[in-house]
Parts: structure tokens; sequence; C-alpha cells
């Protein structure tokens, strides 16, 4: 595994980063250990001054941030601002809230020999997060500032192409007065990562990114008898019933399968319309999606980014023949890319059976998978057709009959009339392949601490 900087946009590898040794990776879990003994002593109310500083430097120096952003994993740079900003949310969410959510609670006893019985959440220790490249800040907020609100501590390990990203976030919360040792970033490797998850002082583990990687990493996680909690893939279903507002619909459609180019575990990957509108949909997508301008994510008037790297691209090309092979039809919707850079051009599929293994496929870029529903029923079925389970959204102008709709699709999250959101207030997960667990508010906060009970008896009273 090589830490790297190449720019997805001009391929130039810019610095190189070496793995972390072995005496890296237990000077790391000696200093988190050591900050926790006095991290999880510290009051929640002096915990989360830290986070409010973090959130107050990002926002200070959010062009700085975000511009490291593009370069390393090549988002428009608007789209990286917004996740600077989205960052710094997530951290005033816990500054706002973490001491009510953390308020011990008192529970309600029929024996009369219990006097009290009280739950309090108190902190673990060291929580090992594993985090992907498409989100690089965003990614590490969510799981570092519920962690540290609580009282644990955290090492990371992060996506390869984005060192410099995981090296900013660490030297963000330095700055922002947390104690050494109290959110480490390591250049580990996945030999490694099972060396710091067997550690005694390790006690969780959170993971974003595939199936494969969650796979392997829940398996130690297990054998090491170590909670873990897992954010994997996606095929969010966008389905567009017969009174949909075409406008409003075929905007967010185009958006919510090409923003960050697709590369969204909650994009709207799977387009379900219904029969009604299909042809008149299909007209204004393609519409839509063919106004994009791939160029310089750098540049203001570049609104389609290029995939991470290459390999992604060539990737995303391959699975699109793939899919072709096995009987789909694939339509280039988009304009013409660059010839510089990791770009796709946007690609719809179309016929797309069940047995055809694209079907089921997660497409991480931008390919639209275009279904065609005889009614709305069939677009539940298709849209729960799926080993997924992350988000999904309903587009309808009947709100009351879209919230019927959306509790019949077994996913984590559905909106209506908007692409599956991702905001510093509202719970993040899925089920099936999608995952376990959940991140933000105080689902997020709540995934790594000890629930005690303590309870006071009557010392006459009997069971």
């Amino acid at each position: 595994m090589t830490y790297a900087t190449t720019n997805p946009y001009t391929g130039e590898t810019l610095k190189i980063f070496p793995n972390a040794t072995y005496d890296e990776v237990a000077q790391a879990l000696d200093e988190g250990h050591a900050a926790f003994q006095a991290w999880k002593a510290t009051p929640i109310a002096e915990r989360v001054v830290i986070l409010q500083k973090a959130a107050d430097l990002l926002r200070e120096k959010h062009t700085e941030y975000a511009r490291l952003l593009t370069l390393e994993m090549g988002k428009l740079l608007t789209e990286a601002e917004a996740e600077v900003e989205l960052s710094a949310a997530i951290f005033e969410y816990y500054v706002e809230n973490a001491e009510a959510l953390l308020a011990p609670e008192s529970l309600p006893c029929k024996d009369k020999a219990i006097v009290e019985a009280r739950l309090v959440h108190e902190p673990l220790g060291i929580i090992l997060a594993i985090e992907p490249w498409n989100f690089p800040y965003y990614q590490i907020a969510r799981i570092i500032a519920p962690q540290l609100a609580v009282g644990n501590v955290v090492v990371l390990k992060h996506a390869s192409n984005v060192p410099q990203c995981a090296d900013m976030f660490e030297k963000l919360m330095l700055e922002a007065g947390l104690p050494v040792g109290g959110f480490r970033n390591l250049y580990a490797t996945r030999e490694q990562l099972e060396t710091i998850i067997k550690d005694s002082r390790v006690h969780g583990v959170a993971l974003t990114g595939s199936e494969d990687a969650g796979a392997v990493v829940a398996a130690q996680a297990g054998r090491a008898l170590k909670k873990s909690t897992m954010e994997l893939g996606g095929t969010d279903a966008f389905i567009v019933l017969a009174d949909a507002d075409l406008d409003r619909t075929v905007k967010w459609a185009v958006f919510g399968r090409h923003w960050n180019a697709g590369q969204v575990c909650c994009s709207s990957k799977r387009i379900i319309v219904v029969d009604a509108l299909y042809h008149e949909f299909v007209e204004r997508y393609t519409a839509g999606v063919a106004a994009l301008k791939a160029g310089d994510p750098l540049d203001p008037s570049t609104t389609l980014a290029p995939l991470s790297s290459q390999d992604a691209a060539e990737g995303v090309r391959k699975q699109v023949k793939q899919a072709v092979s096995h009987g789909a039809t694939a339509t280039v919707i988009g304009a013409e890319v660059p010839s510089q850079g990791a770009f796709v051009r946007p690609v719809m599929l179309t016929g797309l059976t069940p047995d055809n293994p694209a079907y089921y496929w997660e497409f991480f870029g931008p390919v639209s998978l275009i279904f065609r529903a005889k009614d709305e029923a069939e677009a539940i079925a298709i849209a729960n057709d799926s080993p997924f389970g992350l988000g999904g959204s309903v587009f309808t102008q009947d709100i009351e009959h879209g919230v019927k709709v959306a509790e019949k699709i077994s996913t984590g999250m559905v909106y209506i009339n908007h692409p599956t959101a991702v905001k510093a207030d509202l719970p993040f997960g899925g089920v099936r392949r999608s995952g376990y667990g959940r991140e933000l508010i105080g689902l997020g906060l709540k995934e790594f601490v000890n629930h005690k009970l303590i309870g006071v008896t009557d010392i006459d009273g009997a069971f």
C-alpha cells in the first residue's frame, strides 16, 4: 500500500508518504491510551470547547482546506468548500447537544427494593476509524466529533490517496487544543490494522468503505470480540411517481447521480420511473446530463469532476462493458470529457434485468441505471430488489402518499422530493450489505460507550 498524493486532474504524483512502522503503531496506541486516561475525566463542557475551536478553524481557513480536497481526490472546489462547512457543522452539533444527549437517564423499576436506577454513558477507550477517500474531511468529522465528545480517543487509518487530508485533520485537532494522542493519523498497512484491532486498549472499529474491506475488518473485530460499525456501499433508488413535478425531479436526478462525480455511497444510482413519465423523463434527464461540463475542478465553471484516479475510471468503464456483454444497453448521455484527467463520460444503462449481474452492482461514477416500471408497485419492487439498503428517494407532489411509499422501501434513509442527503443533525446508515450501525446525532454518539446501570437498593429490601 502506497500513501501518495496524485492529482486526479493532472495525473501528477506530488508527494509520497512512507507506511507507518510497527514502532509508530505502538507509539500511537501508547499515546492514545495515555490521552484517554485524562480525556475521559475531562468534563463534557470542556471537551466540546475543542470541537468548537476545530469548527472555527475550518471556517477561518475554508479555502485552504477545500483546495487540498480538490488536489488529492479531484472534487469540484465548490463541493470541497461545502464539505469543509459540513464538517464544521458536525463539530458544532455535538458542541450544542452532547451534554444533554449523554446525561444520565433515570429508569423506572417496579421492584420496591430498587430505590433508584440510573443509566450512565461512559467512554471505552481507543476507537479505530478506517475511512475512504470520497469525503476525506467529512468522514473523519462524523466519527471523531461524537467519539471525542463522549470521551473516547481515535486512531485513524485513512485512504491511501488522501494522506495530506488525513495529516491536515490531525494538525487541525492539535491546533484546536486536543491533547496529543486524542486523535492520531497513521499511514497503517492492512497487516497493521489487525494488530491494532487485537490490542486490548482498542475497544471498537468504525469503517466506511467497500463491502470487501468491511467483511475483512468486521471478521477481525469479531475474532477480537470488539464492536464494529460498518458504513458500506449503496445503490440508492430514485423513484419517480406519475404525479412528480418533472422540472424539479430532473434537476435533482442530475445532481443526485453526478455530485462528487458519482462517487458517493448514497448517490441516486438506480433511477426508477413509472411508465407514464418514462419517455419525457429520459429526454429531459439526458439533456440535463449533457449540459454538465467536465474540466479542471478548480475552475468555477466546471460542473463534472474527474474520478479519484485513473484506476477508478478504468474500473467504471470495465463495469459498463460487462453490463453490456450481459444484455444491457449503454447510451452516452454526457458531453465530451477532456483527455487529461481521470474522467468518465456520463453513460445511461437501460434494459437491465435481474439475470444481468450489473443489475445488482454499485457503479461508483457517472453511470445512470434507468429502470422503467409499469406502475408504483413495480417501482417499489425494483427499489427493494437490491442487496444494498442505504438510502433512497421518492418524487411526488402528494407528500402524504410519498411518505407511505417511503415506508415500503427497505433502506436506512428515504427522502421525499430530494436525493439521499447528508446533514450534520440527521442520522446516517443502512441495512443489509450497506452495513450496520449509525453515525451522527445521538445514535452515533452512543455507538461506542458503556451503557452502565447504577442501581441503588433499599438495604432492608429483598429481591
